[in-house]
């Protein structure tokens, strides 16, 4: 985790008392540790620095100096001045730096073949991860187990095939969850792999002092266990409940016994619901007291004083019905309908003057030369639909509507010509008598 330190820039009187030890970070902040500085070289934050390792060296970052690694020390338990602590060599050179990135090269083909082994020895365990030392000489295990395991055939193996000594770390599923890392249902990084170091035990107590519905999905984070952050607001709970009354499970009414089913501390309620009955009666903290005084002397309420649980605001004034007739300008309304009359008016212009005078000569339809009508009827054609009219022609019959195109029907004996495409006519002339034609 990436830490700020604010007493960096303070003023010290004595140089000489400042912190000499140094926190170092390996394999990208999954492990820390204590390594005290005894060169005269001062270390800023991220530096590689070379330090003492198994039977070699090992190469680390600086994550901490100052004042703040006395602190954290302090809270660790580890002795500023312990004999067993292991020093910083140097600076980190060159040659160790490329040393150092050959060995966190060979860690991600050495971890997969340590679980194929372990797979083949049928071991009930799983390796999470691997860290070599820098100089190739060390590497360390970490695996997660339930039940204790015997591995000393796998060490064997390990020690052959990688040449290096064998360490085995057991984890456990918090710290692996911690190592791989991931993003939380909260959207954050994880507890654990940020800043968490001591895990402690969280159980479903915790979720029932917080009014939680006990759901292993949502309660559970991704090491499978239940999430570190129930008992980050623990305590605050505890001391709200104590202002709530004791043995408050059951009351006596007279309309039966009432259980507790919540208890809200926000709003100091206790929720009750009568036996054999559905509705939820929110009391207040007084009234359950007064209550269980009245239980004592052997009287059931007859009524609960129920709390309004709803917001602080003023509660609405149900409407009424009122007779409005005549009260309610429309003028808006008018002015669109007025608005969409002109629009349709404008739109049907260019065809305005062909509609006027379809309903002059439209009256003869179907009668059309007064000279034909003791003539023998022609053969009829089926009915089309009706569109736009065509204007009367002077002493002819009507002509047909213009017709969407399509499949032509056939031309009966003895009908009208073909219709003229649309454009500019020019006035036909009177049309011959035809009725003689066709007996």
């Amino acid at each position: 985790m990436n830490v700020h330190d604010w007493l960096r820039n303070l003023p010290f009187e004595d140089p000489e008392s400042t912190c000499k030890v140094v926190e170092l970070s390996f394999k990208q902040g999954s492990r820390k540790d204590f390594y005290r500085n005894t060169t005269l070289q001062y270390f800023e934050k991220g530096d590689l620095v070379t330090i003492e390792g198994v039977g070699g060296f090992d190469v680390g970052e600086v994550s901490l100096t100052g004042e703040l690694v006395r602190m954290q020390m302090k809270k660790h338990g580890v002795n500023e001045f312990g004999s067993d602590m292991k020093k910083i060599l140097r600076r980190s050179s060159e040659r160790d730096v490329e040393s150092f990135k050959i060995s966190k090269g060979r860690e991600t083909k050495t971890l997969a073949r340590s679980r194929e082994v372990a797979r083949d020895l049928r071991l009930q365990m799983k390796l999470s991860e691997v860290e070599i030392q820098a100089d190739g000489k060390k590497a360390t295990f970490f695996y997660t187990a339930d039940d204790r395991v015997d591995f000393r055939e796998m060490i064997r193996i390990f020690a052959s095939e990688f040449k290096v000594k064998v360490e085995m770390r057991q984890i456990g599923i918090r710290q692996e969850a911690g190592k791989i890392g991931g993003i939380g249902s909260c959207g954050r990084e994880l507890c654990c792999s940020t800043w968490l170091t001591d895990f402690k035990s969280v159980n479903t107590t915790a979720a029932r002092y917080q009014n939680l519905s006990i759901n292993q999905t949502k309660l559970s984070g991704q090491c499978g266990r239940l999430k570190c952050c129930l008992n980050y607001e623990l305590d605050t709970y505890l001391d709200a409940l104590q202002a709530f009354p004791d043995n408050a499970d059951t009351i006596d009414t007279a309309r039966g016994t009432a259980f507790l089913i919540k208890k809200d501390i926000f709003k100091n309620l206790m929720w009750y619901i009568i036996q054999g009955g559905s509705q939820h009666y929110p009391l207040s903290i007084e009234k359950v007291k007064e209550i269980k005084r009245l239980n004592a002397q052997g009287i059931r309420p007859e009524e609960l004083d129920v709390v309004d649980v709803t917001t602080g605001k003023p509660k609405e004034i149900e409407p009424q019905f009122v007779d409005v007739v005549g009260q309610i300008s429309l003028r808006s309304l008018e002015k669109n309908d007025r608005r969409r009359r002109d629009q349709q008016r404008n739109d049907r212009r260019p065809g305005g003057d062909r509609n006027d005078r379809q309903g002059q000569g439209g009256g003869n339809r179907g009668g059309g030369n007064p000279r034909n009508q003791g003539a023998p009827q022609q053969d009829q054609r089926p009915q089309q639909p009706r569109g736009p009219r065509q204007p009367q022609q002077p002493g002819g019959n009507p002509q047909r509507p213009q017709q969407s195109r399509g499949p032509r029907q056939p031309q009966q004996p003895g009908g009208n010509p073909q219709q003229r495409p649309q454009g500019p006519r020019r006035p036909p002339p009177p049309p011959a008598d035809k009725g003689q034609d066709n007996p």
